[in-house]
């Protein structure tokens, strides 16, 4: 907010400062020169000890597997200026042990996860030091002491909830892809900005070393002009079973709010198909292989490359139906010149399908199960899933490279870097700004699919110029009572 200037004379001027504005002028204190020093949390409260003005208080909205791993991720990267101080799902409790989690999740083992690792004090039984919600909105409206959100919900939410806070003022990780809808993205995107707040999209090896050696060898002119790129990932198969909607409708299991599991997308019965785990086999909910993966595995090709908006999208898969995802597909994308990097074709492989085998690798050798390959004018580089290992092929040519220097920043874990731009400083390298665009991607794919056409893309305007069939699935088409 501008302040008007007062007509006053100049005199003692008084001022309540905010614990979020402390936060934000405390971290930018301590880097000017001669700025008096502020007394060391040590001294006041022993080692470790963080006063509360520092502290970041985090909500956790989706307490399933994804939203465990967030919180387990803050113990494991001993972040200890930030906590949850609340927590939102729609289940009471969720068992996860069969399938990739491998772990029991929900409001209620969450509740007894964070006590255990906070020791707050219980009385009769319930945890006092962290609040437990059902609806997000009522969690928001009575809990005024959240400085930030953390959103591990399933696609088709991420939006409502990541914009409700953000409206608040409260800064938002939020898992991938950003959101489920190309509308839904632009807004978060704009919102983000207006309200200026920190944030971060839930790819995190946007934050490890792979990432940055891609980016400084591309730049570095390791390979040369790079034209034709590669990305692929075995992952799919959700929900394979099916091609509609189960016929029966059993109960709702007790601990399940099933509508607001449902939140802004369509009414449909409960079924075991869609929860807790293969939602992401149903196009409502979420978007399959290319909705789960490409904002990881296409990540160091979005940076490197300096990517934005693709002239033109054209998907080939395996059938396509209105309610299931597709179980295998190849995307091109093609993007125009960017300053003196030349057009670019980029390919996307998932569920088993990978690119030929480059001829620089060793014979008998495969690729990875996920992966990226850069194909330049004077080399390739190859590296797997997330920039892990990066390396340019063949080995001889690896050998011979020297390397350039370090430039670009290095952040010692994902959530560090987001709650460090939570604190007024750089922003994290994955904020909206830019994982926007590399959802984009990912969205743009699934539209190519489901419409089955060629699209032309016109992405400042969010436009698809040749298909108004192709149009209809960039909107959100909320069901009543939710909007963007």
């Amino acid at each position: 907010m501008n302040e008007v200037p007062s007509k006053k004379l100049p005199g003692p001027v008084t001022s309540k400062l905010s614990r979020r504005k402390f936060l934000k002028s405390a971290s930018a204190l301590s880097l000017v020169a001669g700025a008096p020093m502020i007394v060391p949390r040590h001294v006041l409260g022993g080692a470790g000890f963080v006063p509360p003005s520092e502290m970041l208080n985090i909500a956790l909205v989706g307490a399933g597997g994804r939203g465990r791993h967030l919180f387990e991720d803050l113990i494991k990267n001993q972040i200890r200026d930030a906590r949850v101080i609340a927590i939102c799902d729609v289940v009471d409790r969720v068992d996860y042990s069969k399938f990739y989690y491998r772990s029991v999740a929900g409001r209620l083992p969450m509740l007894e996860l964070i006590d255990k690792h906070y020791g707050d004090a219980k009385t009769g039984g319930e945890n006092t030091g962290v609040k437990a919600y059902v609806d997000f909105r009522e969690m928001l409206e009575k809990e005024k002491a959240i400085d930030a959100v953390m959103v591990a919900t399933p696609d088709h939410t991420h939006a409502v909830i990541s914009l409700a806070a953000i409206r608040l003022g409260k800064h938002v990780y939020c898992e991938k892809p950003l959101a489920h809808s190309l509308e839904e993205v632009r807004k978060m995107t704009e919102e983000a900005s207006r309200y200026k707040v920190a944030t971060q999209m839930g790819n995190q090896a946007n934050s490890n070393e792979g990432i940055r050696q891609i980016c400084e060898w591309v730049w570095d002119g390791a390979i040369g002009a790079v034209r034709e790129a590669h990305a692929w990932s075995d992952t799919g198969g959700w929900a394979a079973q099916y091609t509609d909607r189960p016929a029966d409708t059993p109960p709702v299991p007790p601990g399940l709010n099933w509508d607001l599991w449902l939140g802004p997308a369509k009414e449909r019965p409960y079924h075991p198909a869609y929860v807790p785990f293969n939602w992401r086999g149903w196009w409502d909910f979420g978007g399959g292989a290319v909705g789960d993966h490409c904002c990881h595995v296409v990540d160091p090709i979005f940076a490197a490359l300096k990517l934005m908006h693709p002239l033109t999208i054209e998907a080939s898969s395996a059938p396509v139906n209105k309610e299931t995802v597709t179980n295998g597909a190849m995307i091109t994308y093609k993007f125009p010149a960017r300053g003196e990097m030349p057009p670019l074709k980029l390919t996307w492989y998932d569920t088993g399908l990978v690119p030929p085998v480059p001829e620089e690798l060793k014979p008998g050798e495969k690729l990875g199960p996920h992966g990226v390959l850069l194909v330049g004018d004077k080399g390739k580089l190859l590296a797997g899933g997330w920039g892990r290992d990066p390396r340019l092929i063949p080995e001889e040519r690896m050998n011979a490279y020297k390397q350039p220097p370090k430039t670009l920043r290095r952040v010692s874990s994902h959530d560090r870097a987001w709650i460090d731009a939570c604190k007024g400083g750089p922003a994290a390298s994955s904020n909206f700004d830019y994982g926007g665009p590399l959802t984009n991607l990912a969205l743009l794919g699934i539209v190519a699919i489901r419409s089955g056409e060629k699209l032309h893309w016109d992405g400042p305007n969010l436009r698809v110029t040749n298909s108004a069939n192709a149009q209809e699935l960039v909107k959100a088409n909320f069901r009543s009572g939710w909007t963007l």
